[in-house]
């Protein structure tokens, strides 16, 4: 399969190139969480354990430009600003759960028992 640029970006095939908009650390946490409903970024930066305030802003800002979370600032005292997931970013965490339940089934079958480990807060 030939490599493809767009945007001065390389691409190695379709799937790289979804992950190259929805992956890293963070963007799949955030995409995660948004699921239930708009939360606002001092929601997600409790929500999310270890990510910082400069990643944050940085992963916000990306699933914006890419279109998979929009940002409603409302003007009111005082000022808060929701973000919440678009269509794109709905079908994202479709795909994103299937690759975590796909996860789940593969720390099973290597005998890691991902539940403890979350509730003795290990991670």
């Amino acid at each position: 399969m030939p490599d493809v640029i767009i945007k001065k970006e390389r691409f190695y095939n379709p799937a790289d190139y979804v992950l190259k908009k929805i992956g890293g650390t963070w963007k799949i946490p955030v995409l995660y969480r948004l699921q239930k409903g708009a939360k606002r970024y001092s929601e997600l930066l409790k929500d999310i354990p270890h990510i910082s305030q400069k990643m944050l802003t940085a992963a916000l800002k990306d699933l914006e430009k890419n279109g998979f979370v929009t940002k409603q600032i409302f003007q009111e005292v005082p000022p808060h600003t929701e973000y919440s997931l678009t269509v794109r970013g709905k079908a994202a965490v479709q795909v994103i759960k299937v690759i975590r339940n796909f996860g789940l089934q593969l720390m099973k079958e290597e005998g890691i028992d991902y539940e403890s480990l979350m509730m003795n807060g290990r991670k």
